[in-house]
């Protein structure tokens, strides 16, 4: 396995190995493609590891059958690594039109957040993928303050994978690893629509 060097040491009176397995709040951010994919690879890992893992979808409506979904759904059942729950939060959301009111939306994300906080003080899995779980918070939804003291309050070792765009600053501070995802080149800029196998 690859062994990198930190470039800093803090003076925290933990040894390496404490510190080594610290839970981790990670996030992916930005306009670029690859915040979702970035954080289903991470699920492919802990499932290796044999990690229990919740994936909480907020704003993917639920008719919409993603690759990563039964892929994950299919190794969770078999036996060999980790079990995978999938919640879908609501119905969801398009980028086209969003179904039922704006209060209806809120509520489901705010049960969803409730249920999260629930499972990690309960720490029913070790990994929690939270897919566009930054737009609940944008539009206020959800509380940034509620979502960062829960966060930091989790006991055990469980790790939380927050994606989607425009991430609250104070949620970025908080956070222990942060990617932004930047765009550089898509093919929608040429008109291209998403496709199988690259997009779901």
């Amino acid at each position: 396995m690859p062994k990198g060097r930190p470039e800093y040491v803090p003076d925290d009176g933990l040894t390496t190995r404490e510190r080594r397995h610290r839970p981790l709040v990670i996030v992916h951010t930005g306009p670029g493609k690859g915040k979702s994919t970035a954080a289903f690879g991470l699920a492919l890992r802990a499932w290796n590891q044999g990690w229990p893992i919740g994936v909480f979808q907020f704003v993917k409506s639920a008719k919409w059958r993603i690759g990563e979904e039964r892929a994950l759904r299919l190794l969770g059942e078999s036996g060999e690594g980790g079990t995978v729950a999938w919640h879908k939060m609501g119905e969801g959301w398009s980028w086209i039109r969003r179904r039922g009111t704006e209060a209806d939306h809120a509520a489901d994300a705010r049960e969803g957040w409730e249920q999260i906080k629930r499972d990690l003080a309960a720490e029913t899995y070790r990994l929690y993928v939270l897919d566009e779980f930054t737009y609940p918070m944008k539009w206020g939804w959800v509380d940034v303050d509620d979502v960062i003291a829960a966060l930091r309050e989790r006991p055990g070792r469980q790790h939380v994978v927050i994606t989607g765009r425009d991430a609250d600053p104070r949620l970025v501070e908080f956070a222990d690893l942060v990617t932004e995802m930047g765009k550089i080149k898509h093919p929608m800029d040429r008109g291209q629509k998403g496709q199988k196998g690259i997009e779901w």
